[in-house]
């Protein structure tokens, strides 16, 4: 593989990487505003399992874009 494929390729991952990353924070900083309730607070505090889980949902189906849009 040439070097200049493979630094173009790299170079296009990462910037996916941010984009999707920034994307996922917008969303849960949205998700935060819209609910009657501080996700913070309900998931540090409380410790609202289910809603710990819904979030992680959300960041792994968030990876599999990115994933989906690098290859």
């Amino acid at each position: 593989m040439d070097l200049h494929v493979f630094i173009k390729w790299l170079t296009q991952t990462f910037v996916y990487s941010i984009i999707w990353i920034s994307i996922m924070f917008i969303c849960v900083y949205l998700l935060d505003k819209v609910v009657k309730f501080s996700i913070r607070k309900e998931i540090i505090e409380d410790e609202n399992v289910a809603l710990w889980i819904m979030i992680w949902c959300l960041f792994i189906a968030i990876s599999i874009i990115i994933a989906a849009s690098i290859i």
